[in-house]
């Protein structure tokens, strides 16, 4: 349930009722708006008279149950979109990302030279993979450390954030020492343990949807990680699995529309994974700026017939910079900016 404050309540009774939740076994988060300051109640068990209490304390305005599983994540606890601040670049709340970049780091020359070709194109944030998630153990795997530390020169030499996978808890120290948004791909959105301990980190995270997951299933593996304390969150739709067979995946821009109306976290499209076909990134690009997303993350690569890892689903640098221009178009026309 959440607890609403009255207008003007002082800090003394907010903590008033952070302590009666405690003798409760409860916690309690903290939702400090413009209109009103709520204090959202979780916990395994909240008990049937509690309500009835909290609203007779001073400055309590009213006690709302939620209805759904996820609390901390709902637009019943914070009404207005959260925005996400990464560097200098905000992500929510009519701010777009444009992530951009390869598959996989695979060298000094590719990513450099993908980093200033997105940026002079217009990206306000790059992406490359230094752990790879792959099905076959025979594929490449990553450069491990020293692409992470490819992708920092790159950040260096072109100011852009980095976006990169963090694969395992026992990472995430690692990671969060290079890059400025940890990345939990689709096949780890279940993974309960680095999920808190991404949300312990106190970095933005970028959650993909996973392969097969209902968005219920998607926004309480949020929940995981701003229970830990951390709301700096990116939702990405990244495609999930269909009887269809002409495309790698099925691209879900309905799951951008449903999650806009029931969370206030920032959600972005990734139509690389999404169609795994180069051809159809642009124009699905568009349709996810065009249906409310707040980004998107596409694969951009030097030499895409020689990549060595998803090179069919990536854009070459003219490609991508021909999109741009229309991408710009469509954000304007719905209000969004970058």
């Amino acid at each position: 349930m959440i607890v609403v404050m009255e207008t003007g309540s002082t800090q003394s009774q907010i903590e008033a009722v952070l302590a009666r939740l405690r003798e409760h076994n409860l916690r309690g988060h903290l939702t400090v708006g413009e209109e009103r300051t709520v204090v959202a109640v979780v916990g395994a068990a909240i008990p049937p008279t509690l309500r009835e209490e909290l609203e007779h304390f001073d400055g309590v305005k009213e006690t709302v149950r939620i209805t759904q599983p996820y609390k901390l994540v709902s637009r019943e606890v914070k009404p207005h979109d959260t925005i996400v601040q990464v560097g200098e670049v905000k992500v929510g709340g009519g701010h777009l990302a444009i992530i951009a970049g390869p598959c996989s780091v695979e060298s000094e020359e590719q990513i450099k030279a993908t980093a200033r070709a997105v940026r002079e194109a217009g990206a306000n944030m790059l992406r490359g993979g230094a752990f790879k998630p792959r099905s076959s153990p025979y594929s490449f795997r990553g450069l491990g450390e020293y692409g992470l530390q490819l992708l920092a020169q790159a950040r260096a030499e072109t100011g852009l954030p980095i976006v990169t996978e963090v694969m395992t808890p026992a990472d995430v120290e690692l990671v969060a020492k290079y890059a400025d948004v940890l990345q939990i791909g689709a096949r780890n959105m279940q993974n309960y343990q680095l999920l808190e301990e991404a949300g312990r980190s106190g970095m933005p995270v970028l959650l993909k949807r996973g392969l097969s997951a209902t968005i219920e299933e998607w926004l309480l593996s949020a929940e995981y990680i701003i229970a830990q304390g951390n709301p700096n969150i990116i939702l990405c739709e990244r495609g999930i699995r269909t009887f269809e067979t002409a495309t790698r995946n099925t691209l879900d821009l309905n799951a951008v529309a449903v999650v806009k109306k029931r969370s206030h976290l920032p959600v972005i499209v990734d139509p690389s994974h999404g169609t795994g076909k180069w051809y159809l990134v642009p124009p699905l690009t568009l349709a996810a700026i065009a249906s409310g997303a707040d980004g998107v993350i596409i694969e951009v690569h030097p030499d895409p017939d020689r990549a060595k890892s998803d090179g069919g689903q990536s854009l070459n640098h003219e490609n991508f910079m021909n999109l741009m221009p229309k991408l710009r178009a469509v954000a304007k026309a719905v209000g969004s900016n970058w």
